[in-house]
């Protein structure tokens, strides 16, 4: 992360726990609804199957720079199906980084070649070893692999929703981490039981189970992209909701915090560890806020 950027950032964080304006630092535009996969996990991807247009993107990029944010995330469905006007992922990249964003993040499910190195990070989604992976997305571990392996940069970050079928595999997910050049750490979020996805949710007992492993992880020296001090506070889903520093944008519509709020009583069971964190930092936890800033001065 740049100095310039970290400033930038830290002064946000301290005027927002000073003044409490809940203004948005963190936003999220959904590209498009349309995914090449059909995860057993996922309740909102290809309900509508649509590319939303290159002018409406580029004014909702607009729309959230001009309410503050900073932290640029874009999100599918499958991000790199997006195309509009000859335009891909990577120009929205570079003109998000023209337009002043400090941290332009991608999520994808990794199917796709991974070439933006103009990106702070990529979010790539490993559901567990080829065996759980495959189980949960289809049979696309192995080209998840080669397009890591062949990415233009090392920017990548792995993106696991750990759930019922995949928790036994943390550790495996942790030792691929380590051993792939490009990846410059493993993120991990519990399963947000969307409607028809219950059965995959974790209970207090077996959350606690995961971090503990996580833990172990970070103690082994595997790079982790979470805050170890925020653990207790996702295991019993004690942090505040939602999140009113983050917003995420589709087709228009607005949400503080995420599409979830929606769903009734979903946020009292949300796996976002981001969503958690965040919360956490601007309710002034300062364990948490220290973690942030060690943890997103080393992998950022």
């Amino acid at each position: 992360m740049k100095l310039s950027a970290f400033f930038t950032l830290s002064s946000y964080g301290i005027r927002e726990i000073l003044f409490k304006k809940h203004q948005p630092i963190l936003g999220t535009i959904i590209l498009t609804d349309k995914c090449n996969l059909h995860c057993k996990h996922c309740a909102v991807n290809n309900i509508n199957g649509i590319i939303y247009p290159y002018k409406q993107i580029r004014n909702e990029m607009k729309m959230l720079y001009g309410q503050g944010v900073r932290i640029l995330f874009f999100c599918g469905g499958e991000t790199f199906l997006w195309e509009d006007q000859g335009k891909t992922v990577r120009d929205l990249t570079r003109e998000a980084k023209k337009m002043g964003f400090l941290i332009v993040n991608i999520v994808t499910n990794g199917t796709h070649p991974i070439d933006i190195p103009e990106a702070d990070l990529i979010l790539v989604s490993l559901d567990g070893d080829k065996e759980h992976h495959n189980e949960i997305r289809g049979d696309v571990f192995d080209t998840i692999m080669e397009n890591v392996e062949h990415a233009t940069k090392d920017n990548i970050i792995f993106y696991m929703a750990v759930n019922q079928l995949n928790k036994s595999t943390i550790g495996k997910v942790g030792e691929i981490t380590r051993r792939m050049k490009n990846v410059r750490a493993v993120s991990f979020n519990f399963h947000t039981p969307y409607p028809g996805t219950k059965a995959l949710s974790l209970s207090a007992k077996e959350k606690a189970i995961c971090c503990r492993k996580i833990e172990k992880l970070m103690d082994a020296g595997v790079p982790v992209f979470n805050l170890k001090s925020a653990f207790p506070y996702l295991i019993h889903n004690t942090f505040p909701v939602p999140c009113k520093q983050c917003v995420v944008v589709e087709n228009g519509k607005v949400w503080r915090c995420g599409r979830c709020i929606d769903v009734p009583d979903l946020c009292g069971q949300c796996g976002y560890f981001f969503a958690a964190e965040y919360a956490l930092v601007f309710r002034c936890h300062i364990k948490v806020i220290l973690d942030m800033l060690r943890t997103y001065l080393k992998y950022i």
